[in-house]
């Protein structure tokens, strides 16, 4: 085995393993990252996510260059492994090789950077965005054949290109989203959220109060009975009216008596 021939080899074994894990990080964080925060940033001026809320928008495209770049990186590594391994002149080396690669790959070019990914989606995906520009460009005529090819492949199946619309979110999902911004938003205003997405669960008997429950002041009252009356009630405001509630005169606040 000559070192010096095999210096090259080495390092670009490491290049495409680096390309594998890079390729293996960014998919998990842009299929994860959170749409909205994204089109904050961009709507804010941050070029990043400008570009990222872009490729969001083509699923097809970035995800078909990152497949390619994961494809050809793979194959060169494995074969850049077992060439090295034959030169050894070992018996074993090339089984070995193998079995070590494989276990190179999983825990370093798809576990960790998954892990990690998945743990920073949006710092992983914002530093992404450029680059996998760049390979969306560069690999577009590849990225036309194959997803050509995808997408008659699933017209066999009856399967409908998705369109990439606007992700709205639903009652519960927004509900859901408010009880777990609990450490940012304050308990008044995340109440008074809540309570605005229960408006539809809402009747009007709910909010309502029936005639005959109505408390009010009549004016053609004794003072002595009106004056009984605001001492009394637990309301905050009473309506005045003069012999029958169709008559209103007007409204009594209780703070300001």
């Amino acid at each position: 085995m000559n070192a010096a021939l095999d210096a090259p080899l080495l390092l670009a074994l490491l290049g495409l393993l680096v390309i594998v894990a890079f390729s293996s990080g960014t998919e998990v964080a842009m299929l994860s990252v959170n749409r909205y925060r994204i089109r904050h940033r961009a709507q804010a001026g941050s070029g990043a996510a400008r570009t990222l809320e872009r490729l969001l928008q083509k699923p097809d495209d970035w995800l078909g260059a990152n497949l390619v770049i994961l494809a050809a990186a793979s194959v060169f590594a494995s074969a850049i492994a077992t060439i090295l391994a034959q030169r050894t002149g070992y018996p074993y080396a090339v089984p070995l090789t193998g079995a070590l690669l494989t276990i190179v790959v999983i825990v370093f070019c798809e576990l960790a950077p998954k892990i990690y990914a998945a743990a920073n989606p949006e710092g992983v995906a914002l530093h992404a965005a450029g680059i996998y520009r760049v390979l969306v460009l560069v690999a577009r005529p590849a990225l036309w054949l194959t997803n050509s090819v995808a997408r008659g492949f699933l017209r066999l199946f009856r399967v409908a290109r998705a369109t990439a619309g606007p992700h709205a979110l639903s009652a519960e999902e927004l509900r859901l989203v408010v009880t777990e911004a609990a450490p940012v938003i304050p308990a008044r205003h995340r109440q008074m959220l809540l309570s605005i997405l229960d408006l539809e669960r809402i009747t009007v008997n709910d909010i309502m109060i029936p005639r005959q429950e109505i408390s009010g002041i009549d004016v053609r009252e004794s003072w002595e009975d009106i004056l009984d009356q605001l001492q009394q009630t637990p309301h905050t405001r009473l309506p005045v009216y003069e012999g029958e509630l169709d008559n209103l005169i007007g409204l009594v606040h209780m703070k300001r008596v």
